[in-house]
């Protein structure tokens, strides 16, 4: 679908506190290593992760996410009362119910002619909000809308670092596909899309196209395990980066024929973060040029749905993308799902 109307009003991340390392990670995995053979460092080695961070203990996502709300309302051209729906597009939750964003809606005082639901799609709900949302201001149902997602990787990181430790039934096999959980980390993301005429000087979505590959749904299945009294993620990483890559093949030619871009036309990429290697063979599948790459992961990790919103408000932070550019904005997620989107800064 293409986009003509849809602004970028604003954007703003969170960058959680505290800072883990891969290799202090490990040193609670001693033991296992040593029963394995394996030396400190192969985390790093096998994703490209150096760190990522953590909120403090006890941060709700509707609290996390609403400092990133706050962050990004304090530049919108726009007044919180001018705000007609709230999506809250995380993975985290404070409840089951009620929704996470009513609870963010409350802690920002937006009116009560903002509606708030959650979004949820492993990686991709902020892509796929955004996506909703642009359509919704395109056909002009709506004027302005406030994603947020927040993302705490800790209960994940704990919980199988816990496992790991204390399980004596634990093979090669089991640890393999644990590791994927040790690359999660934390962070708050925010955008609002407002329709061009609210916002005229703003960063504006072009298009957005999705494809699904859902047969290969088993490769990552997370759940709350009450055995652990936590969360717990199995993956099979090797197969995810196989089955993603090939999906974003199918993807990236209709996606291009929607925008009228090609390969040469992108100025700038920014992908959801998982690794390394999965960045590196994205790239190369799609024949892009790795320098037009804005990499995040090895110092902030996997942070789910917020990945590729908050290494988005990096790039354009930092001057990494400039006004006038095409970004694309790519991204994977387990199920699998892919959504690519088109941004003219």
């Amino acid at each position: 679908m293409r986009f003509e109307n849809v602004a970028v009003a604003a954007l703003a991340h969170v960058l959680a506190d505290e800072v883990v390392t891969s290799l202090a990670l490990e040193e609670r995995l001693a033991p296992l290593y040593a029963r394995f053979g394996l030396s400190s460092g192969r985390l790093e080695l096998m994703t490209g992760i150096r760190e990522r961070r953590f909120f403090a203990r006890g941060t709700k996502p509707s609290a996390a996410g609403a400092r990133a709300a706050e962050l990004a309302l304090a530049r919108a051209p726009v007044a919180k009362n001018e705000i007609e729906l709230l999506i809250h597009a995380g993975v985290c939750r404070d409840f089951l119910e009620p929704a996470t964003a009513s609870l963010s809606h409350a802690r920002l005082g937006l009116p009560t002619t903002c509606a708030a639901f959650d979004l949820s799609n492993a990686c991709l709900g902020v892509a796929n909000a955004r996506t909703f949302a642009a359509s919704a201001i395109e056909r002009r149902d709506l004027r302005a809308v406030l994603i947020v997602s927040a993302e705490d990787g800790r209960a994940l990181v704990e919980t199988t670092l816990a496992a790991l430790g204390s399980r004596t039934d634990i093979d090669r096999r089991q640890l393999k596909t644990a590791f994927a959980s040790l690359t999660i980390g934390s962070g708050a993301a925010a955008m609002l899309l407002t329709h061009a005429s609210v916002a005229p000087n703003a960063p504006r979505f072009v298009g957005s196209l999705a494809r699904a590959a859902t047969e290969h749904h088993e490769l990552c299945h997370g759940d709350f395990d009450l055995e652990l009294g936590g969360p717990w993620m199995d993956t099979d990483s090797e197969a995810l980066l196989v089955a993603g890559n090939a999906l974003a093949a199918r993807t990236f030619p209709p996606f291009l024929d929607e925008l009228g871009w090609t390969r040469e036309s992108i100025d700038r990429v920014v992908t959801h973060q998982v690794g390394v290697q999965h960045r590196r063979a994205l790239f190369d599948t799609l024949e892009l040029d790795r320098s037009k790459d804005f990499p995040t992961v090895e110092t902030l990790g996997n942070i789910g749905s917020v990945s590729l919103p908050l290494s988005l408000s990096l790039a354009l932070e930092s001057g990494a993308i400039k006004s006038g550019e095409r970004v694309a904005l790519l991204g994977i997620g387990s199920g699998l799902q892919c959504q690519m989107l088109g941004l003219r800064t």
